[in-house]
């Protein structure tokens, strides 16, 4: 199909879905204090970490919450990660900075510890964040993860040619980085972390390194920035497609309309994002879609075989997702901008590297040439029903907009229920 007839077609499905009347079930917006979680943000104390990206470049997807700050977060030694694996859903780890912590997190997805020491998860930024591996350890001894440093071979820091030196200039990203280090660490904390760190933020840098991740070995590759998708993203198709190492990338964090790249990529597994509260059900947690988490129709990329929904004639984003909203996102730890420490931050920019350790808990990254062993295995998602991403751009009631039983733009085909579908 060509590409004037895709843009046809995708104007006719809007046209016709901003007919409708949206009938939601409304998401859950505050997350309880009592779980180790602050009160909810609006939307005026929640910051995009990055700014807008100039053509030919990519923004990190990072979103912090400046109404919270610090916490209790110890620094001395600490039971074993194992002891902080299990417990009732919700429960908060103690005396921990504000913000869901790994037990939180792997009891929401019913993560349990596994080796996954094989496993290298590769994590894409621009410029260098010289507090990068200090912050790190910081995170991981207030959580009782096991250290994960140069020294003992699990953290390796290297520029966009896989060198370890010489290392790019500060472009902003450090906070994006501690996101980005502390996700992994919380969903896979034995894996080991391959920071690359391209030149900048222009996409031929940011690709040009995961080509450099893979070359060294990494097993999955976290992209946590985009770029709106336009003529030309094919230039840089080929360096996110890598048979036997899955490639994921963050769905966006502008709600529903054109899709960012590199996600909507064939060969990406697309990150979107859900509001992750608790509840009193058998599972322990509630999840609606998050208004923020990107979704759309790709005008350029055709769409996979295995991808099926009815109403995108091209690559419809995402297909996973987890926690993404500021309101209940993780705690992490960053003092790359001089002043920083405990933070809450979100964005779709924590749900990929968060699903990238899911895969790497799993072992099997040879399985991700694509999504498409998520769409074989939907019955061990969670399916994610409720919310819209429609705040600037509505599809009416349509799936593209709107979290609906089955697949839907914003959360895909859910959030992890263990490492099964993965």
């Amino acid at each position: 199909m060509n590409i004037l007839r895709k843009r046809a077609l995708l104007g006719a499905v809007l046209a016709v879905a901003a007919t409708a009347t949206l009938a939601l079930t409304p998401a859950l917006a505050t997350a309880a204090t009592n779980t180790g979680t602050a009160a909810a943000a609006s939307s005026a104390h929640v910051h995009d970490v990055c700014g807008p990206a100039p053509a030919g470049s990519a923004r990190c997807l990072a979103e912090v919450r400046t109404d919270v700050h610090g916490g209790t977060g110890v620094r001395g030694p600490r039971a074993p990660h194992t002891a902080h694996t299990t417990g009732a859903a919700g429960a908060p780890d103690t005396t921990l900075p504000p913000g869901y912590g790994p037990a939180q997190l792997r009891s929401a997805y019913n993560l349990t510890t596994s080796g996954s020491a094989t496993q290298t998860v590769a994590l894409i930024d621009a410029g260098d964040d010289p507090s990068a591996e200090a912050d790190l350890s910081v995170y991981r001894t207030t959580y009782g993860l096991p250290a994960c440093t140069t020294a003992n071979g699990c953290f390796h820091k290297v520029n966009q040619a896989g060198q370890t030196s010489p290392l790019p200039v500060d472009a902003g990203w450090g906070m994006e980085i501690a996101l980005d280090l502390d996700m992994v660490s919380a969903s896979c904390p034995d894996c080991k972390i391959l920071l690359v760190e391209a030149d900048d933020s222009q996409m031929a840098d940011l690709a040009a390194s995961v080509d450099s991740a893979v070359a060294l070995g990494a097993t999955e590759v976290s992209n946590s920035y985009g770029g709106t998708e336009t003529n030309g993203i094919q230039a840089y198709e080929a360096d996110y497609s890598h048979p036997g190492v899955a490639i994921l990338a963050s769905s966006g964090d502008s709600g529903y309309g054109i899709p960012d790249v590199p996600a909507v990529y064939s060969t990406v597994t697309a990150v979107g994002g859900t509001t992750l509260t608790p509840a009193t059900n058998t599972r322990g947690w509630s999840e609606t879609a998050w208004s923020g988490a990107s979704s759309g129709c790709s005008a350029w990329i055709n769409k996979p075989s295995w991808q099926t929904d009815n109403h995108c004639p091209g690559r419809m984003v995402a297909d996973v997702s987890a926690d993404a909203d500021p309101s209940t996102g993780p705690a992490i730890y960053d003092t790359s901008d001089g002043d920083g420490g405990w933070l809450i931050v979100g964005g779709t920019s924590a749900s990929s590297p968060f699903i990238a350790g899911v895969i790497a808990l799993a072992g099997n990254p040879a399985a991700f040439p694509n999504a498409s062993y998520l769409y074989r295995h939907t019955n061990s998602l969670n399916d994610i029903i409720g919310g819209s991403n429609a705040e600037f751009q509505t599809c009416g009631t349509d799936y593209m907009c709107n979290a609906l039983k089955g697949y839907d733009g914003p959360t895909g085909l859910g959030t992890p229920n263990g490492i099964a579908a993965f």
